[in-house]
């Protein structure tokens, strides 16, 4: 079997598939999340702990650095962006464990229903009648 042949065998498979649409809809999704949180939710947050925006909250640590390129740069703990990618993965781990949750449910659901057997076929129901007609006559 040839390399390419299978490479397209493996790719083709319906979990390397299924793996890379989820990793395009995640990565997707975690920026939606972010612009979120970012945009819509810390700045209200912001105005409510004292108009702070959380994007400058930060602990100096040694101020005027060289730098390499000889420019002075502060040396900075940003708990504020810190901060703002906790929220992230708070609202995205919340959103991961409803989906999941929502699997396992409907798994659960169709794990509890039995599948009701067809009815019998006419000729089903006949040759019963004839077991039980010869069952029950003596011999």
């Amino acid at each position: 079997m040839s390399v390419t042949k299978e490479f397209k065998e493996f790719a083709m498979r319906g979990n390397v598939v299924d793996l890379a649409v989820g990793i395009v809809i995640g990565a997707a999704f975690g920026k939606i999340v972010t612009s979120f949180v970012e945009d819509i939710l810390m700045p209200p947050l912001g105005l409510l702990v004292g108009g702070v925006d959380f994007k400058d909250l930060k602990l100096m640590l040694r101020q005027g650095v060289m730098g390499a390129d000889g420019k002075l740069t502060d040396v900075t703990l940003n708990y504020g962006n810190f901060i703002q990618s906790l929220v992230d993965f708070i609202i995205i781990a919340i959103a991961i464990f409803m989906v999941v949750k929502l699997m396992n449910t409907l798994k659960r659901k169709k794990a509890a229903s039995p599948d009701i057997p067809p009815a019998p076929t006419k000729e089903e129901v006949l040759l019963t009648e004839i077991r039980d007609a010869i069952r029950t006559k003596p011999m």
